[in-house]
């Protein structure tokens, strides 16, 4: 059951190497109402932005862009979901890009060996560092977490990293199979405890039930369908539609053991006209209200 206490933390990273795109997310979200529409809520905190360091873009020792501030960023987020978890309350991470999730499970590690991860992303996100296209921890984090590439890490960047097992982890929603194959990298179906693509979602993302707590809810927006969601950096074709996305994660935050939960890759510069923010928010509270009601 999801916990009255809510903290709101932004997440202000963009992977890329600099402070626009997904960075200016959490900004936007609060200017278009979002801290407004949960302080409704018994509880509710909004604790602002996390202060980060200036990214420098170039590619460092273990392939990524950006790797400083992404080893900062893991810390900063780490400490901030410890301090929430400490005081009883619930962490809802706004970024930003996926990486968050890395702080976040290493701060789920230092209260149980085996934190769980529920995944819902369009995405399978495991590519090796030194052959992703971009360069973009967003392209790597589960891989990262899985420590699939640690004999290729730079030391400062592994010793930050958490380290969950594959089985215990359920992915829902990855449409890039193709992509993966084309390019030789191994997907990761049939090693992690599930991994459920849009075509299976009626059958069995509820396997989420089968994780043990404490876990960790990710909902990266580009799962959505781009008819839902435009403004994400690597469209796909296919994807969910809202009222399936609010399903699961309503479902997921009632869920006995789930510990937090990050948003993330929503990038205001393609939205304009800010109605992708209106439908985030409107989807963040009602996945919220109806959990309450569960």
């Amino acid at each position: 059951m999801l916990p009255r206490d809510v903290v709101l933390i932004g997440v202000p990273t963009n992977s890329s190497g600099t402070v626009d795109g997904v960075a200016g997310a959490p900004a936007v979200l609060r200017q278009r109402g979002l801290t407004a529409a949960l302080a409704g809520r018994a509880g509710f905190t909004d604790a602002g932005d996390l202060a980060l360091p200036a990214p420098r873009p170039g590619r460092g020792p273990s392939g990524l862009l950006a790797e400083d501030a992404l080893i900062a960023m893991v810390g900063a987020v780490r400490e901030a979901v410890s301090a929430a978890r400490r005081g009883g309350r619930f962490p809802l991470l706004v970024g930003g890009d996926c990486p968050v999730i890395l702080g976040a499970l290493a701060a789920l590690q230092a209260e149980r060996d085996r934190p769980g991860l529920l995944f819902v992303d369009g995405h399978e996100d495991a590519w090796p560092p030194r052959l992703s296209p971009t360069g973009e921890a967003a392209d790597c984090e589960l891989g990262l977490a899985l420590r699939l590439f640690d004999a290729d890490l730079a030391p400062r960047l592994r010793s930050v990293l958490p380290r969950i097992s594959a089985r215990d982890v359920i992915a829902v929603g990855p449409r890039d199979g193709g992509e993966l194959a084309a390019a030789g990298v191994p997907s990761l179906a049939g090693q992690l405890g599930a991994l459920i693509r849009p075509a299976e979602l009626a059958a069995g993302w509820a396997a989420a039930a089968c994780l043990s707590a404490p876990w960790w809810l990710h909902t990266d927006l580009d799962v959505l369908a781009s008819t839902e969601l435009a403004a994400v950096d690597y469209p796909q074709p296919g994807g969910l539609t809202w009222s399936q996305l609010g399903d699961i994660t309503s479902a997921a935050l009632a869920a006995d053991g789930c510990a937090g939960w990050s948003v993330c890759i929503y990038n205001p510069d393609l939205d304009p006209g800010r109605d992708g923010a209106d439908a985030i928010i409107s989807y963040l509270t009602r996945a919220i209200t109806t959990a309450d009601c569960r």
